[in-house]
């Protein structure tokens, strides 16, 4: 649930917002992630009019309605702003003055009438875009959140297995951390996940035998990132001899985060085996796959290729036998 009230509070002072009325309705639900100027309602035609959005008022809006009879005023605003149209709140562009007429409608159906300073445009942009933040799909995950020459690499496995110390190796190699543990993954507009921690365990990372770790202390700002687009998910696991493993990588395996799928490699683990090299290859392979070359795919026509070749031949020596 997303109220006017956390709105306000949380971004408040970015968009610069000054309440004006309604201030009992500052509990009123914010129902869908985006803000709309009024437009044609203001004219009566209330065909389309979605009740449930932010009411963006700018100086088209307030000219328009300043050429209003005064009883001509009240019926329009209150055909948009009456309890069936359920509006979690009015902002008014540019610090304009409110008409009396609307700061007495906001007031008598308690709904928070606020200005700002902003375009707007502007504002418009700003207000969707943090709606859409706060209500895209997130979920939390347990995993290890790395990049790696600029790839997302969400290291998971199970306890012990050493995922906080691979990305420990990468960060050593100047890659950078994002979130240890608990990494947060929200979805974002255009299919893509992003990841990101807890601001609380923000660029801490907890190694057993050593404790809890400040990378951005011991290594610098430039080994950690607040966010960062999650684009493969590699598990580790103990090594099993029963297990077979793939050794050729051309059935390409993917995994299913909120709705999209990421590729997914499944990486054993045992002594001897550098895991913080594998990671970077993995993640260098990923980077030519994104470039349209696939090494596995080649190798694989390359094999097909010379066996037809081989094939060939052989059924033309046959031939040539008497």
């Amino acid at each position: 649930m997303y109220l006017v009230e956390d709105l306000y509070k949380r971004h408040g002072e970015r968009l610069g917002l000054e309440v004006v009325a309604g201030k009992k309705g500052m509990q009123r639900r914010i129902k869908t992630p985006e803000a709309h100027r009024p437009g044609l309602s203001l004219s009566g035609y209330l065909k389309g009019h979605a009740g449930k959005r932010i009411l963006i008022f700018g100086r088209v809006e307030i000219e328009y309605l300043r050429d209003l009879d005064p009883e001509t005023r009240i019926s329009r605003l209150e055909a948009i702003l009456g309890p069936s149209t359920q509006t979690p709140a009015v902002i008014l562009a540019r610090r304009y003055r409110p008409p009396k007429e609307l700061i007495g409608l906001c007031e008598k159906y308690n709904i928070p009438l606020m200005r700002t300073n902003m375009t707007t445009m502007n504002l418009l942009n700003k207000l969707t875009l943090l709606l859409t933040e706060k209500f895209s799909p997130s979920m939390n995950c347990h995993g290890t959140l790395v990049e790696v020459f600029g790839v997302g690499v969400l290291i998971q496995g199970d306890s012990s297995v050493g995922k906080s110390e691979a990305a420990l190796g990468l960060i050593e190699r100047g890659h950078r951390l994002i979130t240890d543990d608990i990494v947060k993954v929200r979805k974002r507009e255009g299919g893509h996940l992003e990841g990101f921690g807890a601001e609380l365990t923000r660029h801490h990372m907890e190694i057993r035998g050593i404790g809890i770790i400040n990378v951005a202390h011991l290594y610098g700002a430039v080994c950690v990132r607040d966010h960062k687009s999650i684009d493969i998910v590699v598990k580790l696991e103990a090594w099993d001899d029963h297990n077979f493993y793939d050794r050729v990588g051309v059935d390409e395996k993917s995994c299913d985060i909120l709705g999209v799928k990421l590729p997914y490699h499944l990486l054993p683990v045992k002594p001897g085996r550098d895991v913080v090299l594998l990671l970077e290859t993995i993640a260098l392979n990923h980077r030519l796959k994104r470039m349209g070359y696939n090494s596995a795919k080649e190798f694989n026509s390359k094999l097909l290729e010379m066996i037809a070749s081989k094939q060939k031949k052989g059924m033309a020596s046959s031939e040539s036998s008497p």
